[in-house]
């Protein structure tokens, strides 16, 4: 991704780099099991976030 972003492109970036934690250890200890996962984490190389992949500088040239 470029080094100079667009805002909107990179508070987009930041909650999704936010989201992409684990379950907390107490909600699996409360649930006893039954809630292991994060239905929002996403692995860099397997699911992409959907951004608009244009260059910032595009149309100035």
């Amino acid at each position: 991704m470029a080094r100079y972003k667009i805002l909107s492109v990179k508070r987009r970036l930041a909650r999704a780099y936010r989201s992409n934690k684990p379950v907390p250890i107490w909600v699996v200890a409360k649930t006893m099991g039954r809630v292991r996962t994060s239905p929002a984490r996403r692995h860099w190389r397997r699911t992409k976030l959907k951004i608009k992949r244009e260059p910032y500088f595009s149309r100035y040239r």
